[in-house]
C-alpha cells in the first residue's frame, strides 16, 4: 500500500544515510519533514519542512510526528528516553524504516560483544513489542568509511598504514542503504521486514586500498600495522571503545569471506554499486593536499 501524499519523517535526516534518504524521497515527490535539534543548521532543500525536536525531550516530537505517513528512524540519544519516544513514534506513524545493525547476522565479523549492538538490540526490541509495520535496515560496513580513515594518509602520500590487511569486507553504499529505505519508507509492500544490506562482492582492505588507487590513477599500497602498532598510530585521534569494536571484528573475521546478500537488487530493482563504483565517484576525496 502506498503511504500516498502524507510527509515521511526523516530522523537523522543531517546524517550521511538520512541526507541522501531526503533526496531519494524528493526525487519521487514525496513530501518530507525532517527532525532536527537545530532546524537552523540543517541546510535542507527548501521542499523539506524542518521541525525542531529532540529524542531525550520526547514531547518536543509531537508536532514532527502527526500527520506523518512513515518514519526513518535513526537512533541518536541514550537509551533513557527511548521507550517514551517509541511509544510517539508508533502511535503516529503508519511505519517506521529503523536504520539498525547487521548484530544477528551469523558472521564472525559481527558477532563481537560492542554497545552499538545493545543499543540496537533494545531499540529493537522497543519496536517489536508495538506490533507497529516495521522495517529494519541492517547495513554492514559502509563504503564512505575509507574517507574517514584513510583520506587523511592519502592526502600526504600513497601509502595506507593499517592493521588486518587481508580481512575481507563487503562495503556498501550509502546511496544503495537509502534507495532501499526510501522505497520501503513510500511503499508497505517495497521490503522485507529484516534486510541486511551489504556492497556486492567480499574485498580485503588492501584490495579496497587498490581500487581507490585505480580511481585516483595513483599507485596506492596499504602498509600492515599489528593491531597494537595500530592503536598507537591513532591513540590520538580515535575513541578507544570504537578503535577496540572494530579490531575485535576484524581480529574474528580473518580466515573468512564477508558476508554478501543481494538486499539491495531484491529491493530496488538493479545491483548494488560496488566499491569501485564508489570510489571513482569519490575520488576527488582522497586528492593529495596542496603544497
Amino acid at each position: 500500500m502506498s503511504v500516498g501524499q502524507a510527509p515521511v519523517l526523516v530522523t537523522g535526516a543531517t546524517g550521511r544515510v538520512g541526507r541522501l534518504v531526503v533526496d531519494e524521497l524528493l526525487r519521487a515527490g514525496v513530501p518530507v519533514r525532517a527532525l532536527s535539534r537545530h532546524p537552523e543548521r540543517a541546510a535542507l532543500p527548501a521542499a523539506v519542512e524542518v521541525l525542531a525536536g529532540d529524542f531525550t525531550a520526547p514531547e518536543s516530537l509531537d508536532a514532527a510526528l502527526h500527520g506523518a505517513g512513515a518514519t526513518f528512524l535513526v537512533w541518536t540519544a541514550p537509551l533513557a528516553t527511548a521507550p517514551a519516544v517509541i511509544e510517539r513514534v508508533t502511535r503516529e506513524a503508519r511505519r517506521i524504516v529503523y536504520l539498525s545493525a547487521p548484530f544477528r547476522t551469523p558472521h564472525p565479523f559481527f558477532q563481537q560483544p560492542n554497545p552499538l549492538r545493545e543499543l540496537h538490540a533494545r531499540i529493537e526490541e522497543l519496536l517489536a513489542a508495538t506490533r507497529s509495520p516495521l522495517t529494519f535496515l541492517r547495513p554492514g560496513m559502509f563504503a564512505s568509511n575509507a574517507v574517514h580513515w584513510w583520506a587523511p594518509q592519502l592526502r600526504e602520500g600513497d601509502v595506507v598504514r593499517w592493521p588486518y590487511a587481508g580481512v575481507e569486507t563487503a562495503p556498501v553504499d550509502e546511496r544503495d542503504v537509502a534507495a532501499v529505505a526510501a522505497l520501503a519508507l513510500r511503499d508497505d509492500s517495497a521490503a522485507a521486514n529484516d534486510l541486511v544490506l551489504t556492497g556486492p562482492e567480499s574485498l580485503s582492505h588492501a584490495e579496497q586500498v587498490r581500487a581507490i588507487g585505480d580511481a585516483t590513477g595513483r599507485p596506492l599500497r596499504l602498509e600492515e600495522l599489528t593491531p597494537d602498532e595500530f592503536r598507537r598510530e591513532v591513540a590520538a585521534s580515535w575513541p578507544p571503545a570504537a578503535r577496540e569494536m572494530l579490531l575485535a571484528a576484524w581480529g574474528a573475521s580473518a580466515g573468512h569471506h564477508a558476508y554478501v546478500t543481494s538486499s539491495v537488487r531484491d529491493v530496488t530493482g538493479r545491483p548494488a554499486r560496488p566499491f569501485a563504483q564508489w570510489a571513482a565517484d569519490h575520488a576527488s576525496a582522497f586528492a593529495r593536499a596542496r603544497s
